[in-house]
């Protein structure tokens, strides 16, 4: 199954978008790496790697970021990996992104099929 892992400033944005997308793809790899170890605004490159090592079952893992120094941590902790599936930072909204891609994912979508659902993501319409 591909894993997800939600990036963001804010350990509070980060966890309530994977409840949120728990409540739709119970099973599925879901990770928040938000906010700095000691709970600040910030991103943490070692929270993201352990996201990431924590939702890797060998189908590759899409990780969701809100801002823009989230990329800067993220690409830093893929660089810092040791091996393991493909993982791709995806510019999608990250509360739509992390529902879509759980759900996409615990069905049993291909890593292709999960990073061409969050590109639908990136053009939902609310109404």
């Amino acid at each position: 199954m591909v894993g997800i892992v939600v990036v963001s400033h804010s350990q509070k944005i980060a966890e309530g978008a994977v409840e949120l997308a728990k409540q739709m793809a119970a099973d599925g790899h879901i990770a928040a790496a938000g906010g700095m170890e000691d709970g600040s605004i910030g991103t943490d490159v070692a929270k993201i790697l352990a996201g990431i090592e924590a939702v890797d079952q060998g189908d590759g893992v899409v990780i969701l970021v809100d801002l823009g120094s989230a990329v800067m941590s993220s690409e830093m902790a893929i660089e810092m990996r040791e091996g393991g599936s493909q993982v791709q930072i995806i510019d999608a909204p990250i509360v739509e992104g992390t529902i879509f891609s759980s759900v996409e994912a615990s069905i049993g979508s291909s890593f292709e099929e999960v990073v061409e659902v969050l590109a639908g993501a990136k053009a939902y319409k609310k109404f």
